[in-house]
């Protein structure tokens, strides 16, 4: 949403997420349009020599921090006026971090995620996502917060002397909603967030804060932005009978949740779902799968996938009609042959390896 009001704004705007969906060169984009591949392989290879160097010391960098460096690298080189860095885990220690102070912090919405790494209480997490907090900096975050993970936000804002805006969901009345999307009034001014459920309300009024700490951005450049905003992956409706989602956690899957409860209570769905071994598999599968008539656990290809038949075993106590079909695009097929409605879920690695020979047809 900030990339899109940023280029509404007329200036060039890079923009680094992770990860990708259809096509690695998606985590890096400048004004809206994926790096070319001929320029990624040229900063690529520039950062591997600087990296190979590294090794030598005794220092070898991690992919993420190797592919930040080429995206701050081709940003540089293309002159932007403006980039947009999403941190990739954390904050503290992330990549991302190496920016003295950014024009502006945003912090969403903090849940038990990477615990492994982070820590097992969204105090602790909240606390490595304030790492992102430089002196004198400008700060964004939401009411919504959980209470324990706001204080946290608000002490760190004080210790580096920071300004913190709260947007407040109290602020914010909806007008209509459906599941391609919510039109909303906050603060009198009306939005429309072509994104469906409530925590993509939640996430605008954040973005709407942030943008106005931007001075270059006008009320029409916010509006515009995130009328604009298209997000593949998330709550989207790829046909009439057919939703993705890549949210993995237990907040990504309660948001879900909320969508089907309120847009799909009336389909039979089959769901498509494989997920990775590192996530809280349990409490994802016990808020969807009630909600669906069937299930079919498949593999997504990454070694940290976690196995069908431990999804399944999971499964028992939550649904009575599953399968397991080890090929994720031959369990996508299976399951829009048989159904009325299918989700796939659980993971954004299941969904590129179902979509991503199809994207530039489908989506």
């Amino acid at each position: 949403m900030l990339s899109e009001i940023l280029i509404d704004s007329g200036m060039k705007t890079g923009l680094f997420t992770s990860p990708y969906v259809f096509d690695f060169c998606e985590r890096i984009r400048i004004n809206g349009k994926n790096i070319p591949k001929d320029d990624l392989a040229q900063v690529v290879s520039e950062v591997k020599l600087a990296a190979d160097r590294l090794k030598k010391r005794g220092t070898e960098p991690t992919e993420f921090e190797t592919v930040t460096a080429a995206a701050l690298l081709y940003f540089k080189r293309e002159k932007c006026d403006y980039a947009v860095m999403e941190v990739g885990l954390g904050g503290r220690f992330d990549s991302t971090n190496v920016i003295p102070c950014p024009e502006v912090c945003v912090i969403t919405s903090v849940n038990l995620d990477h615990t492994n790494v982070l820590g097992n209480t969204v105090e602790e997490i909240a606390f490595e996502k304030c790492g992102i907090i430089k002196e004198n900096s400008k700060v964004v975050t939401s009411s919504l917060q959980e209470p324990a993970a706001l204080e946290v936000i608000k002490k760190s804002a004080a210790e580096k002397n920071a300004s913190l805006q709260i947007a407040d969901y109290e602020n914010v009345k909806i007008i209509s909603e459906n599941i391609s999307g919510t039109e909303i009034l906050f603060e009198n001014r009306e939005y429309y967030i072509p994104l469906a459920g409530a925590h993509q309300v939640e996430n605008a009024i954040g973005v709407i804060k942030a943008a106005r700490q931007i001075d270059s951005v006008s009320f029409e450049n916010i509006r515009n932005g995130i009328k604009n905003t298209v997000i593949h992956g998330r709550m989207e409706l790829i046909s009439p009978n057919a939703l993705i989602d890549g949210g993995h956690n237990e907040e990504c899957s309660l948001a879900l949740k909320s969508v089907i409860q309120k847009y799909l209570k009336n389909k039979k769905i089959t769901a498509v779902i494989g997920m990775m071994a590192d996530k809280d598999c349990e409490s994802y599968l016990k808020n969807i799968l009630p909600l669906c008539e069937r299930v079919i656990f498949t593999k997504p290809k990454n070694p940290r996938s976690c196995e069908p038949e431990a999804l399944k075993e999971i499964s028992k106590s939550y649904i009575k009609k599953s399968a397991i079909e080890i090929e994720p695009e031959t369990a996508y097929n299976k399951a829009v042959k048989e159904s009325e409605f299918v989700l796939v879920c659980g993971s954004f690695y299941l969904l590129s390896d179902i979509f991503n020979k199809q994207s530039e047809e489908k989506l």
